[in-house]
């Protein structure tokens, strides 16, 4: 019985949506309650978890622009966890595993094989324009981390200011468009990001009203 790639594909994919857009619902539904927004520490390990899932689906895929942008998500998501301090408290064996299972998929995918292969990739037949499109968005989106990470690195300490959430919705739009536009459609990519449009707007509005709140403050101070 051959193995249908595209179903493997889509399944892993899912998944790791699935787990984005738990960690986005937790992150709201946290902020919502406190008024503010706050992200847990849990938002950061499940980030790590999705992004080699998606590190997988791109290589599947052969997709560049997903690959490479889930790559750099990567190691930012693990520079947060160190940033918190909590990613000394998970198990060796799992820190071990995080930074080699992605130097090892990507090693297999160099080498190739019957699924994937890099040369499959550097021969997809995805429109020079979509490709753009799709580079452009996850530039944007993967910008929103190295932002955010210049920002707590600054701040000593795991934040997501609110340009954050700004850059986020903008990407997410154009990464939205570019899975409609692709060819066969990106089903994973619309169903990760229709859900983190509606939070990430919402988030800019509770920021927005955070900061004002604290500028008033401090004139009546």
């Amino acid at each position: 019985m051959k193995l249908d790639v595209s179903l493997v594909a889509n399944g892993i994919g899912l998944t790791s949506q699935l787990l984005f857009s738990s960690r986005i619902i937790l992150q709201w539904i946290q902020s919502e309650r406190a008024k503010r927004v706050l992200v847990p520490t849990l938002f950061w390990q499940i980030s790590l978890v999705s992004s080699f899932l998606m590190i997988v689906y791109g290589m599947l895929r052969h997709d560049p622009v997903i690959l490479g942008a889930q790559l750099i998500s990567y190691g930012i998501y693990i520079r947060n966890l160190q940033l918190l301090g909590e990613w000394r408290k998970l198990n060796g064996f799992f820190r071990a595993g995080a930074y080699v299972f992605p130097l090892a998929m990507i090693g297999w995918f160099v080498a190739g094989t019957s699924f994937f292969s890099l040369q499959s990739m550097l021969n997809n037949r995805i429109p020079r324009g979509v490709l753009v499109l799709g580079a452009v968005g996850q530039t944007i989106f993967l910008l929103r981390f190295v932002y955010q990470w210049l920002y707590s690195e600054r701040k000593g300490e795991s934040v997501l200011p609110l340009g954050f959430w700004g850059v986020s919705l903008i990407g997410s739009a154009l990464i939205l468009t570019y899975a409609l536009l692709r060819r066969p459609i990106d089903i994973v990519l619309i169903l990760g990001n229709v859900p983190g449009l509606v939070v990430y707007a919402r988030n800019v509005v509770l920021l927005r009203r955070e900061i004002k709140s604290l500028r008033v403050e401090e004139i009546e101070k």
